[in-house]
């Protein structure tokens, strides 16, 4: 395939030269260096939350002057073309000796921040990230040792010796493994190491005989590092070699400390507890915008916010539901999961169709949730509609059109959607959990303080009711709704508080490992 050379890099990026064998980056301008490895990145690939972060955080940390580089995989699907292919190939140390991969470099769009992808096909030209709908690869383990040691391997191809190396989730947990045992004495031994929960209900579980895939000898699986209860467990592992820990909302990072919560890894981290920090996500304001949104019908902002209305009756008109302003409209958007709570959804719906509401929903995820709102779609056609699958535009019109937001998690690490749908002028009900908790206030009827409604025993009851209470206000104290909306508008869910904080981690990463401060 031909490869496109895009145009040189700007002055902020160390000139990239190019040799028969080797890659070289000149650095060493004095800014701090962090190497960002994810299994997925938007907009290049996503499968949920994780993508999302991986897209938009590194872009705030550039902006504060960190020179970061994004590492992930070469996925089937993204445009190889647009993409630059580095001479020469990286030699990624595997368990049966060495695997030559290729390297393309990219950009975040809109920026100048280089992403590396790693190219190897036999692991990552799939039509999957991670597995099929409901399965995973049988060669996940391979897959994603291959990517952590690649990672690591770049950078000394290209000369980036990072100061800090921030992995993501269990698919690059044994990066800070590495940095611990086979980088021992070497450069990137020096690294400080961040790693950061996404979601603690996939820990990377493996079973104990396939320790060897992972490069290490059978010596690390012990209660210590890799052995958690009869298995491997990859994030047990980093949990115990990172320097610093973090998580995405700080509730969640309380929450996983308890058996709750925890999914048998709370007492582990309970013994990090000390180093394990909660920052709250941020999200894209910039794609996220009523008053510059290219998907919905008329843009609209905190100060005049009347063309919500135009907004909800072309949603109403696209949904094929009857055009009435005065009836509320209950907007669904996520992954049709137990996680999120949509089988007890499911049961509630009935109750709450007996008041005078319509509800769309848009997601997908277990079938059978699937085949249930397909057909509750087709026999309540009159107050709901159901779209399976994913389309970012109509997620936007949802998000501008509906007067409320249902979000009945289990447990939500962060959650995206609430803060969405306040930009948006439209009020999040949902469970007392994680970045839920963090993110949204709940109303006040004696004063009509809040930026929403928070239910907390995750039951068809506690939703039926807290959805009562909203419908009860919407009707009976107008005003209250409308101080909520503006509210809602004006927080700052923005990554410029995030991308603080993590600088914050990684500085002090830096002086966990180093034994002075990052200067």
């Amino acid at each position: 395939m031909a490869a496109r050379t895009p145009a040189a890099p700007t002055p902020a990026i160390p000139a990239t030269t190019v040799s028969a064998d080797r890659i070289t980056v000149q650095s060493g301008d004095g800014r701090l260096k962090v190497l960002f490895v994810a299994s997925e990145v938007a907009p290049f690939r996503k499968t949920g939350g994780l993508a999302d972060v991986a897209g938009v955080l590194p872009r705030a940390l550039r902006q504060r002057g960190i020179d970061i580089r994004v590492v992930m995989p070469l996925y089937q699907g993204i445009q190889w073309n647009n993409l630059e292919q580095l001479d020469g190939t990286l030699a990624v140390p595997m368990y049966f000796g060495h695997a030559r991969a290729g390297v393309r470099m990219g950009r975040l769009p809109g920026t100048d921040l280089p992403v590396y992808f790693i190219e190897y096909n036999r692991f990552f030209d799939r039509p999957y990230v991670y597995g099929p709908p409901g399965q995973a690869y049988s060669d996940n383990l391979e897959r994603f040792a291959f990517l952590s040691r690649a990672s690591l391997e770049l950078c000394k191809t290209i000369g980036f010796i990072p100061d800090v190396i921030h992995a993501n989730d269990w698919q690059t947990a044994l990066v800070p493994v590495y940095v611990n045992t086979v980088e021992w004495s070497k450069p990137l031994h020096g690294a400080g190491t961040v790693f950061t929960i996404h979601n603690l209900a996939y820990q990377g579980n493996f079973e104990s005989g396939a320790m060897f895939i992972t490069g290490l000898g059978f010596e690390h699986y012990n209660p210590y590092e890799f052995e958690h209860f009869g298995d491997m467990n990859l994030m047990k592992a980093a949990i115990r070699h990172a320097n610093l820990l973090s998580t995405v909302s700080p509730t969640y990072a309380r929450e996983i400390q308890t058996s709750g919560y925890g999914f048998g890894l709370d007492g582990e981290l309970a013994l990090r507890g000390h180093d394990l920090r909660g920052v709250l996500n941020g999200i894209d304001t910039r794609d996220w915008d009523p008053a510059h949104d290219p998907n919905i019908a008329a843009p609209y902002n905190a100060a005049d916010f009347s063309a919500k209305a135009t907004c909800k009756a072309a949603l109403q008109q696209q949904l094929g539901l009857a055009l009435r302003p005065k009836v509320p409209l209950f907007g669904v958007v996520g992954r049709l999961t137990a996680q999120k709570g949509f089988d007890v959804l499911a049961h509630a719906l009935e109750r709450i169709f007996h008041w005078d509401v319509q509800i769309v929903l848009l997601g997908n995820g277990d079938h059978e949730a699937e085949a249930f709102f397909r057909y509750l779609a087709s026999r309540r056609s009159d107050k709901f509609r159901a779209f399976i699958g994913f389309d970012e535009g109509l997620a936007h019109r949802i998000e501008a059109g509906s007067d409320f937001l249902l979000m009945p998690s289990r447990f939500e690490p962060c959650g995206l959607n609430q803060m969405y749908s306040q930009r948006y002028g439209t009020l999040p009900i949902v469970r007392g959990t994680g970045g839920l908790l963090d993110t949204v206030v709940n109303y006040d009827q004696a004063t009509g303080n809040g930026t929403g409604f928070i239910f907390w025993d995750l039951n068809p009851g506690a939703i039926v009711d807290t959805v009562g209470w909203a419908l009860s206000t919407y009707i009976d104290r107008p005003a209250h709704i409308t101080a909520m909306r503006k509210r809602a508008m004006e927080q700052d869910f923005s990554w410029d508080r995030a991308a603080a904080a993590y600088e914050q981690l990684y500085r002090e990463a830096f002086k966990i490992r180093r034994g002075q401060e990052f200067k």
